[in-house]
């Protein structure tokens, strides 16, 4: 049997996109460089799901993280500073991280 890959990884085809990672800050959540991100822009997002942000006209891949007083991002690598927004910034979450793709044989 042929093995459908949009069958297992995509949901809602209209609003699924893929995008390559360019930073180490999700590190620690497996995430890294030119890694590629299954991205679904019609899921509503939850604490704690891996998310593309936008912040100061900037897309970011971040945790995001929902308190009783505050929605904000956090880097899954010590080295990257969590992105608590400030008077005037506004957070919009562009879609959820629902699967990582990764090479795992990458060529020189």
């Amino acid at each position: 049997k042929n093995i459908d890959m949009n069958e297992h990884l995509i949901k809602n085809e209209c609003a699924t996109f893929v995008v390559r990672v360019a930073s180490q800050s999700m590190l620690n959540a497996g995430i890294d460089i030119d890694d590629e991100l299954i991205v679904d822009r019609s899921l509503e997002a939850k604490h704690n799901d891996i998310v593309i942000a936008l912040v100061d006209n900037e897309f970011t891949v971040k945790r995001l993280m929902i308190d009783a007083d505050e929605r904000w991002l956090k880097a899954e690598n010590p080295e990257f500073c969590d992105i608590h927004l400030k008077d005037g910034q506004e957070l919009f979450i562009w879609g959820v991280v629902t699967f990582i793709l990764k090479n795992t044989r990458k060529s020189k």
